[in-house]
């Protein structure tokens, strides 16, 4: 059924030369944005197609294969909600081999992931806790760090931009993902002198501080700290430097340490804020069947999962989803669980209707320079995904322009504002929006705007053709 409701659309959205009575944004509009931005005709793929009403949409270039950035994310979320379910979650397990004698667990402790990409601190918390709870504070044996719920070994690293490297947003999944791999560094100062503190606290990383404290003044204006992460075989470290204001404070994020180091590292020092002891190493290994389950850590649902990944363009938790669809429906034949996962959507999305040579997907988050897809395929998903079981689900996670997640400060004293959600995509040489907006008659439209071109590209672009599709008036 839903491959005959994704193809049967395909006839309902019409080049701009047969359109006798478009609806805005029309030909005209289009036409201005290209001229007021100084970009070429090609550079620009739009579609809007009705969810309702009587009024045509329109198409340009909707058939041409473009880069989506991060609107990339709307086909892996939605691929996850309709085939895994909402309520699907992942797993974190503590486990044994050893007896608890009193307040003492003699044997090692095993940490098995089962792929959880939201496992914050603050969960690893919890699960530890449990420990707490039956009593136990010490533990005589190592800690084994089992990760092998994910097989990895065909994902293509981005190439970023220098000024990216160590940013959390390119943290790569992992079975041993905790918190993003990201550690929050935070300046404050303390009767003259600079304190540098980490959140969590990661004891391989060495922080190396030589800032200066200077007099009281404005902080936004005198704060001058710069952070320089270094990363060796053998040693990680920070180096903190500059000027910063008695009374002020500064943070930055960084995600420059191996998920085994960082793992560890966060899972000790937990514990030992807690008042238990680990005596032994950390060790990577798989579980052993006849370990016992000590405690359990269930993850949010597929459903709320997918809201961060939209509402606030989490790569990290694209990818993990990504890589989770590959572990779930992965077959003997594939060589990992990446090209599982490739796999297992490209099937998906020919069972919609969509066709084989269309969709390129790389990672699932959109942050590659490879992945590809139509701005018409894409459109006849979402038209398609606000008919499913699951379509407030799928609806809710976007952001709601001029309200929240990436959309907040977009149009937000414009018609528009709380109208319509759209998941935006930002790479360079790539502008996208796509999603749902209404128009002022209440008709609902499923829209998609993409731009390619390596400059003159910015948010107004699009901005401007989403306007005009809610007032149904020119674009000025």
């Amino acid at each position: 059924m839903r491959k005959f409701i994704f193809s049967a659309f395909l006839g309902l959205s019409v080049s701009l030369t047969s359109i006798a009575h478009a609806a805005h944004p029309d030909a005209n509009d289009i036409q201005r944005v290209l001229t007021r931005h100084q970009l070429p005709a090609d550079s620009l793929t739009l579609i809007t197609l009705p969810l309702n009403g009587t009024a045509q949409g329109t198409s340009y270039n909707a058939d041409k294969s473009v880069n989506p950035a991060s609107v990339m994310k709307l086909v892996t979320t939605y691929a996850a909600l309709d085939t895994l379910g909402p309520t699907y979650t992942w797993k974190t397990d503590l486990l044994t081999d050893g007896e608890v004698i009193g307040d003492t667990l003699h044997g090692n402790l095993y940490f098995r992931s089962g792929g959880d990409p939201k496992l914050t601190t603050e969960r690893l918390w919890l699960l530890l806790r449990d420990l707490k709870l039956q009593g136990i504070k010490h533990i005589r044996g190592n800690l084994i760090l089992d990760g092998s719920y994910y097989d990895i070994k065909n994902l293509i690293a981005f190439d970023g931009e220098a000024s990216d490297l160590y940013r959390p947003f390119m943290v790569e999944p992992d079975g041993l993902l905790i918190n993003f791999n990201a550690q929050r560094f935070i300046v404050r100062t303390d009767r003259g002198k600079a304190v540098v503190v980490s959140d969590p606290l990661v004891p391989e990383v060495q922080i190396n501080n030589q800032l200066q404290v200077v007099p009281a003044r404005a902080c936004h204006v005198h704060t001058k700290v710069s952070f320089l992460p270094r990363q060796s075989a053998d040693q990680l470290s920070l180096t903190v430097s500059g000027s910063i204001p008695e009374g002020c404070s500064s943070e930055r994020y960084f995600a420059f340490i191996d998920h085994t180091r960082y793992s560890s590292g966060v899972i000790r020092s937990t514990w030992d804020d807690m008042g238990g002891t680990l005596n032994g190493k950390t060790l990577l290994g798989e579980t052993p069947a006849s370990a016992k389950l000590l405690a359990r850590l269930p993850s949010a649902s597929v459903a709320d999962t997918i809201r961060d990944i939209n509402k606030f363009s989490n790569n990290t938790i694209a990818k993990q989803l990504f890589i989770t669809l590959g572990a779930h429906f992965r077959t003997p034949s594939d060589a990992d669980d990446v090209v599982a996962a490739r796999r297992s959507i490209n099937n998906w999305w020919q069972g919609l209707g969509g066709k084989a040579d269309t969709l390129v997907i790389e990672n699932g988050s959109g942050l590659s320079r490879q992945e590809r897809l139509t701005a018409r395929e894409l459109a006849l998903m979402l038209q398609q995904a606000a008919h499913s079981p699951y379509a407030a689900e799928f609806q809710a996670s976007l952001p709601v322009v001029g309200v929240d997640g990436t959309m907040r400060r977009r149009l937000a004293k414009q018609p528009v504002a709380g109208k319509a959600r759209v998941k935006t995509g930002t790479l360079k040489n790539v502008r996208a929006i796509a999603g749902y907006s209404q128009d002022k008659d209440g008709n609902n439209w499923a829209v998609v705007i993409i731009a390619n071109h390596h400059k003159n590209l910015n948010n107004a672009v699009l901005d401007d053709l989403l306007a005009s599709l809610y007032t149904q008036q020119p674009v000025r």
